[in-house]
């Protein structure tokens, strides 16, 4: 499974059959649970790096794209807690500590915080481009190996919403690329 891919444990999940009186649509798989759980770190990461920026950057746009991503963050933490509850799964914090692929690290926060200017905007917006490319490869599998409907209904709105933001930041960043036909996330 994909999302197993990132190189953690499975973690404990809900029974594939419903609970009483509930709606076949609500079953949770082991895809569902770990995207909820994989997704709820990487969010708060990213939302901690975009709190950040009103501070840091003194670029308008890339102020209100960070206002902006934060508020979709936020809500998108509110619906995958609300899911977390609902699939019966405790909130162990399996990836508490982790560095994963897309998951912005302590260190880079704390880059991100002793700077300024086009320093910070380069940290920041290579951390969201990593981010939003790995949201939505994440969104993809759940979409495709998910059992849940609510959590695959989240999957294709975060998905759609981390494209938007990746548009965004390609207006206000366009990626280089770089020898070896890889795009680098910063600009010169």
């Amino acid at each position: 499974m994909a999302l197993l891919a990132v190189g953690c444990t499975t973690q404990p999940t809900a029974s594939t059959s419903p609970t009483a009186g509930a709606s076949p649509s609500v079953a949770f798989n082991a895809t569902d649970t770990a995207w909820i759980q994989l997704m709820i770190p990487m969010d708060e990461r990213a939302q901690l790096l975009t709190d950040l920026a009103p501070s840091r950057t003194t670029d308008p746009g890339l102020t209100a794209m960070a206002a902006k991503t934060g508020s979709r963050l936020r809500e998108d933490l509110r619906r995958l807690r609300a899911l977390l509850r609902l699939s019966g799964v405790p909130d162990t914090r399996p990836h508490e500590g982790h560095n994963m692929p897309g998951m912005v690290s302590l260190t880079t926060i704390e880059k991100a915080a002793a700077t300024t200017g086009q320093t910070f905007d380069t940290i920041v917006t290579a951390a969201l481009r990593a981010h939003f490319t790995q949201s939505r490869m994440l969104c993809a599998s759940e979409r495709t190996y998910g059992q849940a409907d609510k959590a695959k209904e989240l999957a294709a709105d975060i998905a759609t919403n981390t494209a938007e933001q990746i548009s965004w930041l390609d207006r206000l960043r366009p990626a280089q690329a770089v020898p070896g036909g890889n795009t680098a996330a910063t600009r010169p």
